[in-house]
């Protein structure tokens, strides 16, 4: 008997239908014992925990942009800090919040671009 090659089953289970499918996983089941998909969601976490990147990122202020006063008072809002300290971090840019969740940090960076801000994710 011939080897198949990877692309050769490929092609063949794309012409099958969906229950021609569940044969085939049901006689691989019984011939090798194994479970297929068992198998492909055990690989599957391991495999999107190291596509993800950094867990926490800094959120780093680039340039205010035109509109300086709507940028200070989104900095105000997520840091909690006084009039002139956000003013400053607007004038001269800076890590607006540390080790902070990549969900998170996209939340953030949405406000400030919508406030005309430009930011970093570090």
């Amino acid at each position: 008997m011939a080897k198949l090659s990877t692309k050769e089953i490929i092609d063949s289970f794309k012409e099958m239908t969906l229950l021609e499918l569940k044969d085939v996983l049901d006689a691989m089941k019984e011939e090798f014992g194994v479970d297929p998909s068992a198998v492909a969601v055990a690989a599957a976490p391991a495999a999107s925990a190291s596509e993800e990147g950094p867990s926490t990122v800094n959120l780093t202020l680039v340039s205010a942009g035109a509109n300086k006063i709507a940028v200070i008072k989104v900095v105000r809002d997520i840091t909690g800090l006084g009039l002139k300290e956000a003013k400053d971090i607007a004038d001269n840019g800076g890590v607006v919040k540390e080790n902070i969740s990549s969900d998170e940090a996209n939340e953030l960076k949405a406000k400030f671009e919508e406030a005309g801000a430009t930011v970093e994710l570090k």
